[in-house]
């Protein structure tokens, strides 16, 4: 038996041993297998170095084949446009002499119709030759060839030829004839598509740089305009909503700390705030209109402006030319942007919703009264377009009034703690005075009733005066168990008065508690209902100052706003 388990404890042992060897032997692979591991992430990693690496020399030279591929495409553009529109660029640089060499009077007029006569052979269908032609035989009092000339570039473009000699008109100071002018380029407009130029020259006719408009030409064409939008079906409504919308946009948020009280204890005050500061805006309104048409107007920035246009009309580019300059300018920010088409076009984009500005009249009227700085427009358009939108800022103004007094609480609520009650005017304080006491009140006893001695403390005041006595009664038998007995008693009746006085304690706090509650409860209602009556007085003070607004725009006519520009500062021919 002995032999038999030396055996078996020799063969266990060796298979320890095994084991422990097996074991140590896959810790060595896993080991060689966490260092392969690592190995493969380390050559994974170049590798995708490598690769990133790759992918941006691929990139950068693919940049680099686009930006010289731009570069050829540009010659051969440029190549093209000189070919086929060479001579638009020389009939607009001749445009530009000429305008200068009038200015200074330093060539012979013969020399002009020489050049223009020329240019009109040379370059057919561009609607600038004919003007140019029909300018110099204006300072040539050819008045036969000016006519036919005129016919021509009308023919050929009536917009531009109507807004260059308009220009032109008002240039040399020929209000009548500029007037007349101005009235046609702005007839061929879209009155829902009116464009930067389009809003210049109305900015000019408002400032009266166009002269005065005695045959009423453009006011004419502006009345036509808003009545052929305000025929739109539901375009009325939407400008009415524009209306409100640029009116609400003068609001001023209310100061904090005008009616503490309220803010703090009353759920109705975020609709009282919101009601005072439309009731605020009758008075902000007034003032803000007020001011508008007490400006003093400022016409040089805007004698400038219409110059700019002048000079443009004269030197950008026209619409048969448009594709190539797109594909030009487009090749062009592909070399600045060192072969990259996304910044390319991002660009183009950019540069597209700068100039594509448009916006119709009626919106135009709106930005220029209520916004002016961000649309650009003159002291003399905000006095216009205020006075010509008259109608809607009324018929708005009594909308947005309207819904304010619509918004205004019949009651407004008082929360105090846990108190909810509500008053119109403050007139029931004494009843909603009554009300809270009563609530006190009520939340007192129900806070008192819970204050009470527990079973076992009023049980030690009866149970321990029998144990007492029992003592007393037993000492006369056994004084050691009877002492101990005592002892017991009088502790029970002690606990007894100790939790009694505790109880008087916290009813007492309780108490005084529920009466400073009273008190200062009864203090922060009366305050919140004084300020409920200054919120009532001011609310009425304020809404009334809307009849101010109303009272101005009865005086307000269109016409007192055009002015006439008596100062030229170009010579007449």
């Amino acid at each position: 038996m002995a032999d038999e388990y030396k055996i078996s404890w020799a063969n266990l042992k060796y298979i320890e041993e095994s084991l422990s060897n097996l074991s140590s032997s896959i810790d060595y692979v896993n080991s060689r297998v966490d260092q392969v591991d690592d190995n493969v992430k380390i050559v994974y990693n170049e590798v995708e170095k490598l690769a990133n690496e790759f992918r941006e020399y691929v990139e950068m030279q693919s940049l680099a084949n686009r930006k010289a591929e731009a570069k050829m495409n540009l010659s051969a553009i440029r190549d093209k446009l000189k070919d086929n529109f060479g001579h638009y660029d020389i009939v607009r640089r001749t445009a530009t002499g000429i305008l200068q060499a009038n200015d200074l009077a330093i060539v012979k007029s013969s020399m002009l119709s020489h050049v223009t006569e020329k240019q009109m052979i040379e370059t057919p269908n561009y609607w600038l030759t004919p003007c140019l032609v029909a300018l110099s035989a204006w300072i040539n009092d050819d008045k036969a060839l000016a006519e036919r000339a005129l016919a021509e570039g009308i023919r050929r473009n009536d917009e531009k030829t109507s807004l260059f000699f308009g220009l032109i008109c008002r240039r040399i100071g020929r209000e009548s004839s500029s007037l007349k002018w101005f009235a046609r380029y702005l007839e061929a407009q879209d009155e829902e598509k009116l464009d930067r130029k389009a809003v210049i020259v109305l900015d000019a006719f408002a400032s009266g740089l166009l002269g005065n408009d005695t045959e009423n030409f453009v006011y004419q064409q502006i009345q036509e305009w808003m009545s052929n939008l305000e025929a739109k079906p539901g375009f009325t409504e939407k400008q009415l909503d524009n209306w409100k919308n640029a009116i609400n946009s003068k609001r001023v948020p209310l100061q904090k700390g005008l009616y503490p009280y309220l803010e703090k204890y009353s759920n109705t005050w975020d609709n009282l705030k919101d009601v005072l500061e439309g009731a605020n805006l009758n008075n902000d309104l007034y003032e803000y209109f007020k001011k508008v048409f007490e400006q003093k107007e400022e016409t040089k920035k805007l004698k400038v402006e219409l110059d700019k246009i002048l000079d443009s009309l004269v030197t950008e580019f026209d619409e048969e030319e448009l594709p190539l300059k797109r594909e030009e300018q487009f090749e062009e920010l592909v070399v600045k942007y060192n072969g990259s088409e996304s910044r390319a076009n991002a660009q183009m984009a950019l540069e597209k919703s700068v100039y594509d500005d448009y916006r119709d009249f009626m919106q135009l009227l709106t930005d220029a009264s209520m916004n002016p700085e961000e649309s650009k427009s003159s002291v003399a358009t905000q006095k216009f377009a205020t006075a010509l939108s008259r109608n809607n800022i009324v018929t708005a103004f009594n909308d947005v009034v309207a819904q304010n007094r619509m918004n205004v609480p019949y009651e407004i609520e008082i929360n105090v703690d846990t108190f909810n009650d509500k008053t119109q005017d403050g007139e029931d304080e004494e009843e909603i005075l009554d009300r809270f006491e009563k609530l006190v009140e009520q939340e007192k006893q129900t806070e008192l009733s819970k204050v009470k001695l527990s079973i076992f403390e009023q049980f030690c005041l009866y149970g321990g005066g029998v144990i007492l006595l029992y003592g007393i009664i037993k000492s006369f038998a056994d004084k050691s168990f009877a002492l101990i007995t005592i002892i017991l008693g009088i502790g029970s009746i002690v606990y007894h008065i100790t939790a009694k006085q505790k109880i008087k304690k916290l009813i007492d706090k309780i108490n005084n508690a529920y009466a400073q509650k009273l008190e200062s409860g009864k203090q922060i209602i009366r305050a919140t209902i004084a300020e409920i009556v200054d919120f009532r007085v001011e609310f009425s003070e304020r809404d009334v100052e809307s009849k101010k607004v109303l009272d101005f725009f009865e005086q307000i006519k269109p016409e007192e706003y055009i002015r006439r520009l008596t100062n030229a500062e170009r010579k007449i021919i």
